[in-house]
């Protein structure tokens, strides 16, 4: 059974999806929609981690609405003059 959502995306564009969403109460993933192990090369060093998709869930997604990008007099800027800081966060009084 699909239960979809509603997600945005941020591929090379913000994107609006359609995808499912993994089981909640499921017994083998917890609500995660797959595992992930580790694994590793000849000599037993860690090599990388792998994903195995459970399932209760699918990978389909469904682009719905690429999102318009923010004018440019909106983005964030580079050159060290953001108001918002590099935390995300504004410095000045609310007020």
């Amino acid at each position: 059974m699909i239960r979809l959502r509603i997600r945005v995306t941020g591929w090379t564009r913000r994107t609006l999806i359609l995808t499912d969403t993994p089981a909640p109460d499921c017994p083998d993933c917890a609500g995660d929609g797959g595992t992930e192990y580790d694994y590793g090369d000849h000599t037993g060093e860690y090599a990388g981690t792998e994903w195995e998709p459970c399932p209760c869930w699918t990978e389909w997604r469904m682009v719905l609405l690429p999102l318009p990008r923010l004018p440019r007099w909106l983005r964030r800027r580079d050159d060290g003059r953001d108001p918002w800081g590099p935390d995300g966060y504004s410095s000045e009084p609310p007020f």
